[in-house]
């Protein structure tokens, strides 16, 4: 199978350089209507050097296709607009429009034509120098564990005030933030040491405040029981 045959049988890779139409100039020139848009079945099958019928074939092969990329067929109103801006002499009902899109489609599908194989060469090379200008992928990307630039280069220098400005940032605005949470933190904590502390006073002069109570309770009942004082109604004197 030839080189250019890879475009006549695989519709993947005619979608993939579909867009690539300034190969066609390349090849030969191709006449647009005074629209500078579209051309017709008449100019297409001179550009391939093709009867129209060929043409029409192929669009009845690969209409899906070559809607898909531009092909239309213009009526009614459409079609009186194209006539006029175009002068078009003709009492046609409808007109077959391609664009240079749907024209390097029928490049791509169409054998009896040398100007269509030509296309088809040029299409292959412009992809084939496209992959080869991408940059490649891989190990070759990690720089990282390169050494670093010669000492005294204007490389070093550059990076030695690259981290001066990183550790000038650091220590104007991010230390400060820290030293600041520090001291908020710290305060907070000798603030609660002091509440700690507080309570637990109080909790030792509530309990002994209640064990004096207990304590004045029963020095009332033991004077009371030996003078023979009536006790009060709940066990203790007022």
């Amino acid at each position: 199978m030839s080189v250019d045959a890879v475009l006549l049988e695989s519709p993947t890779m005619r979608s993939t350089v579909a867009d690539r139409v300034e190969v066609l100039d390349r090849v030969k020139a191709l006449e647009l209507l005074p629209d500078e848009v579209h051309v017709t079945t008449e100019g297409v099958a001179a550009y391939f050097g093709v009867t129209e019928q060929a043409i029409y074939s192929l669009v009845h092969d690969h209409r899906a296709e070559l809607t898909s990329n531009g092909y239309v067929v213009a009526t009614g109103v459409r079609l009186n607009s194209l006539k006029e801006v175009c002068r078009i002499q003709s009492r046609a009902r409808s007109l077959a429009l391609f664009t240079r899109r749907t024209v390097l489609n029928v490049a791509m599908l169409l054998r009896d034509s040398e100007t269509a194989r030509q296309v088809r060469c040029y299409l292959l090379d412009a992809e084939q120098r496209a992959r080869s200008a991408k940059v490649p992928e891989g190990p070759e990307e990690a720089v990282d564990n390169r050494p670093g630039p010669p000492e005294g280069s204007v490389d070093a220098a550059v990076a030695r005030v690259a981290e001066q400005v990183v550790r000038a940032v650091l220590a104007a605005t991010v230390v400060p933030v820290l030293n600041a949470l520090v001291d908020e933190v710290g305060g907070n904590s000798r603030r609660l040491d002091a509440v700690t502390d507080r309570v637990d006073r109080l909790e030792r002069i509530v309990l002994d405040d209640d064990e004096r109570a207990v304590a004045r309770r029963r020095r009332r009942l033991l004077s009371a029981l030996d003078e023979g004082v009536p006790d009060s109604p709940d066990g203790l004197t007022a």
